[in-house]
């Protein structure tokens, strides 16, 4: 089992919004940045565990916990004119972009912020909090995984 962590604007889309979902569970779209669609495309897994953070919010910070519940598929957002997400370069013959699907597991009993995060010795090879690292999407490893989930 891979252990990820997920950005997304707490406005955009939340972890209420996906709490909210169908089955509670969504695509996760938009990522147009090649090495995040490198690991969503060839390294995210059913099953994969995966931290919710919100970004770029009052308090940013991990906020919750899901699954990833479908491995990689083209993006189709890319190929819509009419979405915030369309890029005209995609080709649906040959995909850019690529998205999982993920499903709510949990939320977490508190928002364990970046800042807290920053104070922790035992998380200074965490992707997240290296510097002008702005990937949407990062991985980590179990130690990492089970050290933040012993903060909530």
């Amino acid at each position: 089992m891979n252990y990820w962590l997920m950005k997304s604007e707490p406005d955009t889309f939340g972890i209420d919004d996906l709490f909210k979902r169908p089955e509670q569970t969504e695509h996760w779209d938009g990522v147009r940045n090649y090495q995040a669609r490198n690991m969503m495309r060839d390294d995210m897994k059913i099953g994969d565990q995966v931290f919710f953070y919100h970004s770029n919010c009052e308090e940013p910070g991990i906020v919750g916990i899901m699954q990833v519940a479908r491995e990689s598929y083209p993006d189709f957002t890319a190929f819509d004119p009419d979405d915030k997400h369309f890029d005209p370069k995609s080709n649906p013959d040959k995909p850019t972009w690529y998205m999982v699907d993920v499903k709510f597991v949990r939320k977490l009993s508190r928002n364990i912020s970046l800042r807290e995060l920053k104070l922790k010795t035992e998380l200074t090879d965490l992707a997240l909090l290296r510097r002008g690292n702005r990937l949407s999407i990062m991985p980590m490893n179990a130690e990492q995984w089970a050290f933040i989930l012993s903060l909530e």
